[in-house]
């Protein structure tokens, strides 16, 4: 199965022939990949081995000086790729036409957009800035959203291999703050012999919960699991052998596992995209003191009443006696990785720009694209953002057969 398949399994001569006969015209891409300019953001959207992939496909590419210095990706190793290096955000967007990102635009950076260019980055509908939105619609840029982006099985590609870092890195971050010198309740993860490991409650059974699952009980902690859906704790049963607990997301399970759980992780679904709090205040009041949440759904909103946006610099809080870690770009503590993770990702979509000739004809062709796409035409074309904003929304299937 490969990202982003758009052909339709239909073998009749006029779709075949439709297929077979590329365009004699292609669009001219210039892609800018500006440097990540958001609080403790060390991550770069795409790294020098994509870049030579891209210019290899005709496709060319500026990336912004230093934008890969937090990950060890010097200027030098983008231009051997084959970049041009921009001196300044200014020089990058006035020359490019596509621009991939990390994070969504912050307000000092929306006023570099022009008119007709294409964005790609993460959205982050927990923390959704109006005037951002607001802006790209008079621009009439068309603005795709990672969290948007999906397989025509159902599978969010760009969504996913960042949960697998999030939930990995979960555990690692409960392990460290359970320690004394942190504040924590000195409990070692995973335990030793004749003393008992940990016990940690992941609320989600997405991909955010298989890796933390996965990991935690490799260091040995006890490990339960709680979803609504039962189907996704069947599966969680069977790949782990039943060497886990699972439970129904009820308030019940949810009070009762928060009075004996060392470490609770919030991995709600992002197919949800806005998140409520499903964990009470009152019941993170009844938590051992010197235990730790982790909540992975804060950039959607977030799993517990008591979370709050912190950053890589100042990760914690403590609240009721629990270390609160509520960060919401947690791959970028792994920002080497998380970068190759994002490019592998991403490349499939990108080079799908090379095969048409305008916008409408890459969005009309590539499902993943234009399920991606959140404003078009100066419209909003997701429903969620437009009852976020209050601005208009228009279904963009019925735009692009305007267009």
């Amino acid at each position: 199965m490969g990202y982003g398949c758009d052909i339709e399994f239909d073998l009749g001569v006029k779709t075949l022939e439709r297929w077979l006969i590329k365009p004699e015209k292609t669009m001219n891409i210039t892609l800018g990949i500006p440097k990540e300019r958001a609080q403790d953001e060390r991550r770069v959207a795409i790294s020098p081995a994509g870049v030579q992939i891209l210019t290899e496909h005709g496709i060319k590419v500026i990336v912004e000086a230093t934008a890969g210095q937090c990950c060890n990706f010097p200027d030098i190793e983008y231009a051997e790729a084959g970049a041009s290096i921009a001196p300044s955000p200014e020089e990058l967007y006035g020359q490019s036409n596509v621009i991939v990102k990390v994070l969504p635009p912050l307000p000092e950076e929306i006023n570099f957009f022009s008119a007709g260019q294409m964005l790609l980055s993460a959205l982050h509908l927990g923390t959704l800035n109006r005037h951002l939105i607001k802006t790209l619609l008079e621009k009439n840029v068309t603005a795709l959203g990672f969290e948007f982006i999906e397989t025509r099985d159902g599978e969010l590609p760009i969504v996913r291999t960042l949960s697998e870092i999030a939930g990995s890195l979960a555990i690692q971050t409960a392990a460290k703050y359970l320690e004394t010198s942190y504040g924590g309740s000195g409990i070692l993860l995973g335990g030793i012999a004749g003393v008992p490991p940990a016990n940690v409650t992941i609320i989600g059974a997405g991909t955010v919960g298989l890796f933390a699952a996965q990991d935690a009980l490799g260091l040995g902690a006890q490990v339960t699991v709680i979803d609504k859906e039962i189907n996704r704790l069947r599966r969680f049963e069977a790949f782990f052998n039943r060497h886990l607990v699972t439970a129904i997301a009820n308030d019940h399970y949810i009070s009762q596992l928060a009075k004996t759980s060392d470490v609770m992780i919030g991995a709600l679904s992002p197919k949800k995209k806005i998140i409520r709090p499903l964990v009470s205040e009152q019941v993170v009041k009844s938590m051992k003191p010197g235990s730790v949440i982790i909540d992975v759904s804060i950039d959607q909103g977030a799993c517990f009443a008591t979370s709050r946006h912190t950053s890589h610099t100042n990760p914690i809080y403590v609240k009721h006696g629990v270390t609160h870690y509520c960060v919401p770009n947690i791959p970028s503590a792994v920002a080497k990785t998380a970068s190759f993770a994002l490019t592998n990702t991403l490349l499939p979509f990108l080079l799908k720009l090379t095969e048409h000739e305008t916008v409408a004809d890459i969005l009309w062709k590539s499902h993943s694209l234009r399920k991606g796409t959140y404003i078009y035409k100066g419209y909003v074309t997701k429903k969620i953002l437009s009852e976020l904003t209050d601005f208009p929304f228009r279904e963009i299937d019925l735009l692009l057969a305007a267009s």
